[in-house]
């Protein structure tokens, strides 16, 4: 069983930055998706950036070029780097681990981030 919890959140201004970190508790899978979440309220939860099974990254087309996303190793859950943050970036991000062969999804409690002045 997967544990995930997020940290980073918080409050911060236009044009700000926070970086996100996903702590795991628990033997991550071999072959995995893995990435960040968010949901505004009244806003279905999107898919933010996402490592691959295969290394390879995906992200949202609002946050390219303003949201990194990195690991230590692909056994370790992701960082996710915000800058030049928006206000329509304010949302709760989730830290999303999703094992293949297992056929398993592991959710965080997420973290909230406020981009606000």
């Amino acid at each position: 069983q997967v544990q995930l919890v997020e940290s980073g959140g918080g409050l911060v201004q236009p044009g700000g930055s926070l970086r996100l970190s996903c702590t795991a508790s628990g033997s991550i899978c071999d072959i995995s998706l893995m990435g960040w979440y968010r949901q505004a309220p009244g806003k279905q939860r999107e898919l933010v950036a996402r490592f691959n099974s295969d290394g390879s990254t995906n992200y949202l087309d609002r946050v390219k070029g303003r949201f990194t996303l990195s690991r230590e190793n692909a056994k370790t859950t992701p960082y996710l780097q915000m800058n030049s943050l928006k206000p329509e970036d304010t949302a709760v991000y989730y830290c999303n681990v999703q094992c293949l062969i297992e056929r398993r999804a592991y959710w965080g409690q997420g973290t909230q981030v406020t981009v606000s002045s």
